[in-house]
């Protein structure tokens, strides 16, 4: 089938999980544009996707397909079949039935991508996250899809395998796409159309992500105005059918003239102009300061792999200042996040950090918090609620009340957490660090999950407080707004660079992609 006629789409589709409502009243059309769906955390985008494939049923409406469609889906969760199967075998394993027997097109793929062949060999389960959501994206295009579906295709990479992606998508597969991401500069770059799925239902706009988003504020910001006139000639005939009333007692034909006024009232209640309101759940960081100019000194530290001891980076002397927020830099495998766990590791609020002698010593006021991006702290079988009373400071009433602040419905705060998407996870964890009260965060790749107004809030919060902050994100928008200070890992030194485009300009080059 020619991409041209690949028709997917969904007419007045909705789901609900129990007794909750994911998404209802949705309907949209792809055509053979890039588009991009984006909503809020917890708005369905995901199970959204999965009906469009087939993997789950709606409870109302329907899927629109073109018969004989194939699509190339490529979900969030690796696929646990894969761990032990080999990275070859399970690019052979995506080509079509008809073409089996054309082995061939795995090697023209693994060159094209310049796949190191020593890591095609190895087990799917034994490569880096970046690496296999690579591979996932090459064995959908195998499949030879008339549409690709990629939901969340930039996480677990670095910025230069984010590069090497958008070339890819940009030269090599020239196919219809649904893109699910929170990652705003990869939408500008990749998509042309934009869908925004909320709780009125899918909004359409023919234009890339910012420019979409800038056009749906407006259309808000008028149907605001328009609900506020309608509300304010609804008050003013409600006084007008009340004189009447009071006329009425002495005159009966007044009577009549009420009842005409309180039909254009109910008129006009019946076709309001409905107004979206976004939930109430605001991502917070605490904000209390460090008293002292310094919040880290760091002397003489060698960081390891922990699996085989490798040296992956040494750093002579760094000092971070109270209330800097420091981005980390560098490839995949450069040592970042394995050098925030040895961070968080060497911190202990019971001990007195100022120990001359430590290679990580911390200011004694230091209240440290880590954000870790796979969530493994995370008790995925407790509920919400008992998870927030785990603060000593929280009780029962305490955490329901911060949780329903939080913008966590009440229904949902006896649910086990696993039952969350990832992004409402990353927001609960956010809002636990919050109440531990902490000065210092350590966050690895925050925004992987969190929805474009999560990282909006998380953004704000960062520069409006005195916190101290040392954080790895692949999200190029959220690093340069974010962070007041650039350190990159280069061949195992820290170094500090003026800004984070000098940076990602040099991942832009055709290098081979890190492991």
């Amino acid at each position: 089938m020619a991409a041209r006629q690949a028709v997917l789409g969904i007419d007045r589709g909705g789901f609900q999980f129990g007794v909750t409502t994911i998404f209802e009243n949705v309907s949209f059309l792809l055509d053979d544009a890039r588009t991009a769906l984006v909503g809020e955390n917890g708005a369905g985008k995901s199970t959204l996707l999965k009906c469009l494939c087939g993997e789950h049923d709606l409870s109302s409406g329907q899927v629109v397909r073109s018969r004989g469609l194939r699509v190339g889906y490529v979900p969030q969760e690796i696929p646990p079949d894969l761990e032990n199967v080999s990275a070859r075998h399970m690019l052979e394993r995506a080509l079509p039935a008809h073409g089996k027997d054309e082995i061939w097109r795995v090697d023209v793929l693994i060159d094209d991508l310049r796949i190191p062949l020593d890591l095609v060999e190895k087990k799917f389960g034994q490569l880096s996250g970046g690496w296999q959501r690579l591979l996932l994206i090459a064995a959908a295009k195998l499949g030879e899809p008339d549409i690709v579906i990629l939901d969340e295709p930039t996480n677990h990479l670095d910025i230069e395998n984010i590069n090497k992606l958008e070339r890819w998508l940009a030269d090599d597969i020239r196919l219809p796409m649904l893109i699910v991401s929170h990652d705003r500069e990869f939408l500008d770059r990749t998509t042309t159309r934009t869908i925004f799925l909320r709780k009125d239902g899918a909004h359409a706009f023919k234009a890339p992500f910012a420019v979409a988003r800038e056009q749906l504020l407006q259309n808000d910001a008028t149907a605001a105005r328009r609900r506020a006139l309608e509300e304010r000639e609804v008050v003013r005939l409600e006084k007008v059918a009340a004189r009447y009333k009071a006329w009425g007692v002495l005159n009966d034909a007044f009577h009549k003239k009420q009842r005409a006024t309180e039909k254009r009232i109910a008129r006009i209640e019946d076709n309001a102009t409905d107004v979206y309101r976004a939930k109430n759940r605001k991502l917070e960081l605490n904000d209390e300061a460090i008293d002292a100019k310094v919040a880290l000194r760091l002397h003489d530290l060698i960081v390891k792999t922990p699996h085989n001891a490798r040296t992956l980076v040494t750093i002579d002397r760094l000092v971070i200042a109270a209330g800097e927020r420091v981005a980390l830099l560098g490839a995949n495998g450069s040592g970042k996040s394995t050098l925030l766990g040895v961070l968080a590791a060497a911190y202990d609020p019971l001990q007195e950090h100022y120990d001359g002698r430590a290679p990580v010593r911390y200011n004694p006021a230091t209240k440290l918090v880590h954000f870790d991006q796979r969530l493994a702290d995370l008790p995925l079988d407790i509920s919400l609620r008992d998870y927030i009373a785990r603060i000593k400071t929280v009780n029962n009433a305490q955490a329901v009340a911060i949780l329903a602040k939080a913008g966590f419905p009440f229904e949902r705060l006896d649910d086990r957490i696993r039952k969350l998407s990832y992004g409402e996870q990353s927001r609960l964890v956010f809002l636990y660090m919050k109440l531990l009260q902490p000065n210092f965060y350590l966050l690895d790749e925050p925004t992987n999950h969190l929805d474009i107004e999560g990282q909006e809030d998380l953004e704000e919060q960062l520069e409006q407080s005195d916190v101290s902050c040392i954080f790895v994100s692949h999200d190029r928008y959220f690093t340069r707004t974010a962070a007041t200070r650039f350190l990159e890992i280069r061949r195992g030194r820290l170094v500090e660079v003026e800004d984070a485009d000098e940076f990602f300009d040099r991942q832009t080059g055709e290098k081979e992609i890190a492991r």
